[in-house]
């Protein structure tokens, strides 16, 4: 979770400072206001980008742990079978 407070607080630092040195910049209105257009959509370019890409890294992350979760499921159930067998193995010697 601080990783994510990070992220955005980097973010927000960015896009702030980002405003301000263009409203302060010696440029006339328009071409400061299609600056600061710009540069929040670059902003928001990247951000998308980031985004898609935890995306996919969480989307991976939960197939490995399903994946996990199966073998450990699979080995339960082989475990399971082993006991069962070898209580019915004795079972039928003592009978």
């Amino acid at each position: 979770m601080n990783g994510n407070k990070a992220f955005w607080g980097i973010i927000t630092a960015a896009a702030v400072g980002a405003v301000i040195g263009l409203l302060f910049a010696p440029e006339d209105g328009n071409k400061t206001i299609k600056k600061i257009k710009k540069k929040t959509n670059s902003l928001a370019s990247d951000l998308i980008d980031a985004l898609e890409k935890s995306k996919e890294k969480a989307s991976d992350v939960a197939g490995q742990i399903k994946e996990e979760g199966e073998e450990y499921k699979n080995a339960a159930f082989d475990k399971a079978e082993e006991y069962s067998n070898t209580a019915k193995e004795e079972i039928n010697r003592y009978q």
